[in-house]
């Protein structure tokens, strides 16, 4: 194979039963309440004093906050039906920083959400579990991947790592000083925010810069599929919204920065995935046209008669006749060499009682 591309094709360790019901059950559970939020947020997101679990003005704030929860619905919808840790694995991480960050917010700020609002005791319920139930399906899954290569996996150039590393650098430091600093970073940014929202913000932020480090250390192309095209998703719906709520934007530099930055963002993504995968698909195909192009191994045969013998259990002696080919009865199924001709098996097979 490519220099980029596995080497061997060896198999991660088993996913126990358990930990895959739990980790089905873990994103079965968090969809629907991800979907009503986006919903709540990105298409009524001036209704949230009365029915969210805050008020979020301007709405801007709510639509990227939504865009953050319809990535997560990309990769908890993903989540449900992986049969290997190792296809979401590295985006984990990220939801326990998101969750826990957005815990520590609504602690510190619990006058201002809607004390007693429906949306209020979800929100609450939810934060104050997820964490939790984040860490066990983090401990649950443990032993699942071991970091080897999926079968034909890609590995992603160092170079490339290398950018989006920056790039995750870049989102991580911007959230963490919104959600440390909000009250130093609340005049400069381009539109307006609370302290709470500033927090919420921030921890939005997180979820990028966490993954792309990871990337980092583990070059896997089918560690990362999933979570980047979860964040692909969630760059579009900011554009998106960003577009539609421009006048929420101040006149001023901050905002065409940060516009400009998550522009070039979606591109860099754009192209990185359609590229990656690209190349990991002709590595594939590579592959595949060398194995076909290698020598089949022979079955091993076993209880080989001699020529006089073939025809005592009702085969036709014309496979004998060959040099050193025969018919192999294996644990009472009869199995054909490539030189054992198909009268030979079924006649065998025909006088087996």
């Amino acid at each position: 194979m490519t220099a980029n591309t596995a080497a061997t094709d060896p198999r991660s360790p088993a996913r126990p039963a358990g930990a895959e019901l739990y980790s089905r059950l873990l994103a079965a559970f968090l969809l629907p309440f991800l979907a009503a939020a986006f919903i709540l947020l990105y298409l009524l997101p001036g209704t949230t004093e009365a029915l969210f679990a805050l008020t979020i003005e301007p709405p801007l704030t709510a639509m990227f906050l939504a865009s953050a929860y319809l990535g997560g619905i990309w990769f908890f919808a993903a989540a449900a039906r992986a049969h290997n840790w190792r296809a979401v694995n590295r985006g984990i991480p990220a939801v326990l920083v998101f969750a826990t960050l957005l815990l520590i917010a609504t602690l510190l700020h619990l006058d201002k959400f809607h004390p007693g609002h429906i949306s209020f005791i979800v929100w609450f319920a939810l934060y104050l579990t997820t964490p939790a139930l984040v860490v066990i399906l983090m401990i649950v899954n443990r032993h699942t991947d071991d970091g080897t290569d999926a079968p034909r996996d890609y590995r992603v150039p160092l170079p490339t790592r290398i950018v989006l590393a920056a790039i995750g650098v870049a989102s991580l430091a911007t959230g963490l000083a919104l959600f440390f600093q909000a009250d130093a970073l609340i005049a400069a940014w381009p539109w307006t925010l609370t302290p709470l929202t500033a927090q919420v913000m921030g921890a939005a932020l997180t979820l990028p810069g966490i993954v792309n480090l990871a990337l980092l250390r583990d070059p896997r192309w089918s560690a990362f599929r999933t979570v980047f095209q979860a964040q692909i998703v969630s760059l579009v719906a900011i554009v998106l919204a960003l577009i539609i709520r421009a006048d929420d934007l101040k006149p001023a530099p901050s905002s065409l920065v940060f516009c400009a930055g998550i522009g070039l963002s979606l591109v860099a993504y754009i192209l990185f995935t359609s590229t990656t995968s690209a190349a990991a698909a002709a590595a594939a195909a590579a592959a595949r046209r060398r194995n076909r192009g290698r020598p089949h191994k022979t079955t091993p045969r076993r209880n080989a008669r001699p020529s006089g013998e073939g025809a005592s259990d009702g085969a036709s002696s014309c496979c004998a006749d060959r040099s050193g080919s025969t018919g192999a009865a294996v644990q009472g199924a009869t199995v054909a060499t490539p030189d054992v001709c198909a009268e030979c098996v079924a006649g065998r097979a025909a006088s087996r009682p």
